[in-house]
């Protein structure tokens, strides 16, 4: 699907998003694990989250799901309840599904496949292989190249203390949830706090987690979320109940309204009901750093989650330098932090973010090459971009590489260029915003 989108005068109005991606994934998975029943209002009835859904019942747990409520109920068989897979297990697109169930996988007595679509094929495995394969699980990679297909005969785990290289919510996830099976407890040490919608869970279901920051030969601050050096660990052999889940907006949608609306013209948006957890919020950080005139408003606890609505009017913003321990808080969000830096006065580097490179698409090279196309003075980097701003884009003929966060992040681009965009395989917003384009269409004014 190709999309024409056209500059408009300014955006106006009110944004209810979509629910948390992350939350939604780990809110099937450890429903399933646990006894009774979870209900989950909010859910995001996108399709990475639906391969979540498809991969469990195929191994026997009843899930019900009403996308127009936007309500998910699954009925737990408890953590050692699951049933040997009928058939392949398919993840999709979805790279938060293949790494977290596959620590899932290895703590079950039977034999699994697991594969993706095109694009999860690319991706690099090993980061999880590895930990599980030393906690005595049995990980092949069919093609012997790291990705998936990945054949999984898990049991008898024993529990590590595992050093993971890089700040990834995915396989410090996937490692806890094997560490449940695990016959003592089991660690993860990363250099900075990634995500940790894993570890509140994990305790509002009744599992024992703590987290900490490392001292003695790792001394760290504060203990701030954005310092670096944590050490996080789950007890084993927990027992889980179902209970139920409130999911908040994502704060990775919210991040390209509020992007949008703080680079056209005359804007002012209030986005409601916005997940604002300290190891998710660097956009907010980023923003605030250009200058961004951004409040948050009605600030409380909902359920285990911080939330908040996000007011943004349009800004005079300024480059800065985005990198170090902030990398991990927005790593979703930084194609969009490249647009905004487009507009924005002055030299912005992005820097330390090379996991850009294995996301759905290369996303320094997708960015960099797209956004120039736009006439962006861009450069790309090993492990991030360059971009001197302050100058006009223009419409332009782009392609989306099949990447959800690429296409939005090129939608807000064209908003404020002069002339039309078009954007090629824009369909692939479903993964995770399948109404982005509707939304966005709604508080645009004028054009």
């Amino acid at each position: 699907m190709n999309i024409t989108i056209s500059p408009c005068r300014n955006l106006r109005g009110q944004i209810k998003l979509p629910g948390d991606k992350s939350i939604s994934h780990r809110a099937v998975m450890l429903g399933a694990l646990s006894e009774g029943i979870t209900e989950i209002s909010g859910f995001l009835m996108s399709a990475d989250c639906l391969s979540t859904i498809s991969c469990f019942e195929k191994m026997g747990i009843r899930i019900e799901a009403d996308e127009a409520e936007k309500k998910v109920t699954v009925h737990g068989r408890s953590l050692h309840g699951l049933s040997a897979p009928q058939g392949l297990l398919y993840t999709g697109n979805s790279g938060t599904t293949t790494r977290i169930i596959s620590g899932i996988l290895a703590g079950q007595p039977f034999e699994s496949l697991l594969d993706g679509d095109s694009s999860i094929r690319t991706r690099p495995m090993k980061r999880i292989m590895d930990p599980l394969l030393a906690m005595g699980a049995l990980i092949r990679s069919e093609n012997e190249n790291g990705c998936v297909p990945l054949r999984i005969r898990g049991g008898n785990l024993k529990g590590i203390s595992w050093k993971s290289p890089v700040a990834s919510a995915q396989v410090k996830s996937g490692i806890l949830l094997a560490g449940l099976y695990a016959d003592s407890e089991t660690s993860v040490l990363e250099p900075a706090l990634s995500r940790d919608h894993t570890e509140r869970m994990l305790k509002a279901f009744g599992g024992t987690v703590s987290s900490k920051p490392l001292s003695g030969d790792n001394p760290i601050s504060d203990g701030n979320p954005q310092s670096g050096g944590w050490k996080i660990t789950v007890q084993p052999q927990p027992r889980l109940t179902g209970r139920r889940i409130l999911v908040p907006g994502d704060i990775s949608s919210a991040a390209f309204f509020m992007a949008a609306a703080a680079i056209v013209p005359g804007s002012e948006l209030l986005i409601t009901n916005v997940g604002i957890n300290p190891t998710r919020g660097g956009i907010l950080q980023v923003l605030r750093a250009m200058g961004a005139d951004i409040s948050l408003l009605d600030e409380k606890l909902q359920g285990m989650e911080e939330t908040a609505s996000v007011l943004v009017r349009t800004s005079s913003l300024h480059g800065t330098v985005i990198g170090g321990s902030l990398i991990p808080t927005l790593i979703d969000e930084l194609p969009v932090c490249a647009v905004l830096a487009c507009f924005a006065e002055g030299e912005t580097v992005i820097r330390d973010a090379k996991e850009l490179r294995v996301k759905e698409s290369d996303r320094i090279a997708v960015m960099t090459e797209e956004l120039g196309k736009m006439g962006a003075d861009i450069t790309p980097t090993e492990d991030g971009m360059i971009i001197r701003g302050g100058k006009s884009l223009h419409g332009a003929e782009l392609d989306s590489h099949m990447d959800h966060r690429a296409a939005m992040s090129l939608a807000v681009a064209a908003l404020a260029a002069e002339g039309e965009t078009q954007i090629r395989g824009a369909e692939c917003v479903n993964i995770s915003y399948p109404e982005f384009f509707k939304d966005l269409q709604r508080i645009r004014t004028g054009g």
